[in-house]
């Protein structure tokens, strides 16, 4: 630590801290690192994601910071030892926003602040839109009792002071917020414009005869300044009602969380909350229950509908040992379990926390939007003083007014802003409800890109455990070379031998106890069964036993040839028959292959195992490459290598040795079957062991790159290509002039547009 604070301080200019920390975590040491969501007020426009950032990332001892303008939450990451949670929470301040109090863990944050907001915009669009009625009545000459301009225009002037300085207060708070940080933001473009077409209306009300004196009619636009408040408040008020339906997949695996839990305390069953139950701790479910807490069953067995966490439609059967998972449905039965993981530990409360920070976190896509952003607003500013002197020049001071307004209300960047954050949040929010857990918004944009698939075999593609396939008989029939086979392996500890004694239970077959038992390490086993000498190895036991295979030898080499291992059997020195047994593929693995292959990606396969074995699975699903033979030390080179040849390449795998390898491609899946140093490893975890899983991230990848494409394109070229059009580029042409009311109502709803195109994603149908 001494030599981190002796760098730091010697050589300030060079050394970022984000570049010491990544230094010292390539010379594989670990530094203390924290991560905190700050919920923020005040947000309104990608003007401000970049206030914030910037305000957060100067600080001493911040990583990163991610600003999500859906959400309204800063993510920071952070040395703890070089700045405090104050720290941060001073910096927002400091930058012109409010941080709001944070919640418990399983506590919907975004809830009441939502609920409060979109009632206060409802009462003053409510109030605004009434007053601006009557504004453009006032206008078009139909208000009663003011035949004369000097009274019409006194009765428009009082009639809009509400709809500009209360309805429209939160864009002069919003200006004067970034004016104090020497900066301007979409409120400064809004108020701005309105205040110029409402003071210079004032003037022509009050002081006529200025107007006159130089030539000029006086006119007043108070309904161009109010209108284009109301339709701004009513983008803004539907605009919030669509970003609350975003954060709805949070929302719903909150609720997952039961409130109350009923566990045995000194013999008796008490109801506690679910927060209070620990570990160690018998909790009891009764069935339509959901369970509490993440156990491991003691008692009883169930059916438990695991479908909200892992996407899997069929309830799962469960019983003694058996884990369950907190916020599962129990369907019909009785148990008890023993509770292992509790509060912010249990599964459901990391899903949580993982798709919240992921949500937050940012593509590069979005990155390169908030630059462009950022300098937006200063450009459209001088863009809109630039209209006004050209138009004034020309001698038309009206329409110099109405195009600068014009200017500075149809380029407010907020479409721009929302574009990339509420399509993430739609899509990792659908990803969860269906078992796909992605990590970041970066892991999100790589997956679309990916060129190459690499699947580890064992329990990835293959169920990870051997089990029987075939069975040949020499003589006796089928069920009594097997029912014996597994009678000689009832003492057996061998794989191969618990998967021969498996596969008689789940015929049925009755099994005998064996008189005499004797395991021959490298060959076998010999055992006596009801007086019978029944030996069951591989080919070197029947030739060291001299036992004539009777033509069973090229049975056996055919099943060699498709990746199986071959058990022979024989009874008091005659040939019997063979069992083979395999590592067999999951049901959807072919599935999974020949879905990725449609979606244009090279398949490869990496194994341990030998190359005949390998090879013989690759045939059945359709692989495109074989890596076989690679020991678990080389599986990172193998990824490195396929890199080389210019391949952006996704991992796949389920084991403790795959964990490098993930960590090396470019998106590492882990099977969520796995272990936790896999997945803790992978960009993408999969909650289920089924490969479909893997076509159902890389598919969400593509619609969600899509629609944050379709926003962005919309967005960004709305804004650009209506800028000329509100200048007034086509008037000396073709007399058109895009009026200031019409301006804040494309402005409004292109927001609109964009948040509810992005909820389109709930309806992605390609995860099961």
């Amino acid at each position: 630590m001494t030599n981190w604070d002796l760098v730091v301080e010697l050589n300030p200019a060079q050394a970022r801290i984000p570049d010491l920390v990544a230094a010292v975590r390539e010379a594989g040491y670990k530094v203390a690192i924290e991560k905190v969501v700050l919920p923020i007020e005040g947000m309104r426009c990608a003007s401000c994601v970049a206030h914030i950032e910037g305000a957060l990332c100067n600080l001493d001892g911040v990583l990163e910071a991610n600003v999500n303008l859906a959400t309204e939450r800063a993510t920071v990451e952070y040395i703890p030892t070089l700045v405090s949670l104050a720290d941060l929470k001073r910096a927002v301040r400091d930058a012109g926003y409010e941080v709001r109090e944070i919640a418990g863990e399983l506590v919907d944050r975004e809830k009441e602040a939502r609920r409060r907001e979109i009632k206060d915009l409802k009462l003053r669009f409510a109030v605004s839109a009434v007053l601006s009625i009557m504004i453009m009545l006032g206008s078009m000459g139909c208000l009663p009792f003011t035949p004369h301009f000097k009274l019409n225009s006194v009765a428009l002037f009082l009639l809009a002071i509400p709809v500009q300085f209360w309805a429209g207060s939160r864009f002069y708070r919003g200006a004067w917020a970034a004016l104090k940080r020497k900066t301007s933001d979409m409120n400064t473009l809004i108020a701005t414009g309105t205040s110029a077409a409402f003071f210079y209306s004032m003037a022509a009300t009050f002081f006529p005869g200025l107007f006159r004196a130089g030539g000029l009619e006086p006119a007043v636009y108070y309904d161009s300044a109010a209108m284009i408040v109301t339709l701004i408040l009513l983008g803004r008020f539907l605009e919030a009602i669509a970003k609350g339906r975003t954060s709805e997949a949070i929302r719903r695996l909150m609720d997952l969380s039961p409130k109350r839990a009923r566990v045995v305390r000194d013999g008796s069953e008490v109801d506690i909350p679910a927060e209070e139950v620990q570990v160690d701790d018998i909790v009891i479910v009764r069935p339509g229950e959901r369970i509490p807490v993440d156990g491991v069953i003691i008692e009883g067995r169930s059916a438990v509908d695991e479908s909200m966490i892992t996407g899997e439609s069929m309830p799962v059967d469960k019983g003694i040992g058996d884990e369950v998972i907190g916020g599962s449905l129990n369907k019909m039965g009785f148990f008890k379990l023993r509770a292992i993981r509790v509060g912010k530990e249990t599964a459901l409360a990391q899903i949580i926390r993982l798709v919240e920070e992921a949500q937050g976190s940012k593509a590069p896509i979005q990155r390169l939007a908030d630059k462009v952003a950022g300098v937006f607003v200063p450009a459209v500013i001088v863009i809109a003083t630039v209209t006004f002197v050209a138009w004034l020049a020309l001698g038309n001071i009206n329409l110099a007014l109405l195009n600068a307004v014009a200017v500075l209300i149809i380029a407010c960047p907020c479409a721009l802003g929302l574009a990339t954050p509420t399509a993430i949040m739609v899509g990792m929010g659908k990803g969860a409800q269906s078992g796909v857990l992605i990590r970041s918004g970066e892991a999100l944009e790589r997956a679309h890109r990916l060129q190459t698939i690499v699947f580890d075999k064992t329990g990835t593609l293959t169920e990870g455990r051997p089990k029987v396939t075939d069975v040949i008989s020499a003589a006796n029939p089928g069920d009594e070379v097997l029912r014996l086979a597994a009678s000689a392996e009832r003492r057996s500890e061998h794989p191969l031998g618990e998967a021969v004694v498996k596969a008689a239970e789940e015929r049925g077959l009755e099994l005998s106890e064996p008189e005499e038992f004797e395991a021959i390490a490298g060959y076998g086993v010999q055992a006596s069964i009801g007086g019978r000498r029944v030996l069951v190895g591989n080919l070197r036991l029947m030739r060291s036993s001299g036992v004539p295979l009777q033509g069973l030898e090229a049975k056996a080499q055919a099943l060699f040839e498709q990746g199986k291992t071959v058990m022979f059997m024989a009874v008091d020195g005659h040939a019997a028959g063979l069992i083979a047994v395999a590592d067999t593929l999951k049901p959807n693995s072919k599935r999974a292959i020949e879905a990725l292959h449609g979606m244009g990606l090279e398949v490869a396969m990496m194994s341990g195992d030998n190359r005949r074995t390998a090879q013989a699975i690759a045939r059945q699903v359709g692989i495109d490459r074989v890596l076989a033979e690679v020991l678990p030390q080389d599986k990172a080179k193998e990824i490195k290598r396929l890199q080389a040849e210019g391949k952006l390449v996704g991992m796949v795998g389920d084991g403790i040795n795959d964990a490098p390898a993930l960590a090396q491609a470019d998106v590492g899946i882990a099977i969520g079957t796995g272990t936790d140093v896999a997945m803790e490893a992978a960009d993408i975890t999969l909650m289920r062991g089924d490969p479909m899983g893997v076509v159902a991230a890389i598919a969400l990848s593509k619609a969600t790159m899509r629609t944050i494409k379709g926003n962005l394109f919309w967005a960004f070229f709305f804004n650009t290509a209506a800028i000329p059009i509100a200048a007034g580029a086509l008037y000396p042409f073709f007399g058109v002039l895009l009026n200031p009311i019409i301006a804040a109502a494309a402005m409004a709803f292109s927001s609109v547009f964009v948040v509810t195109n992005s909820l389109r994603l709930r309806g992605f149908r390609e995860l099961k």
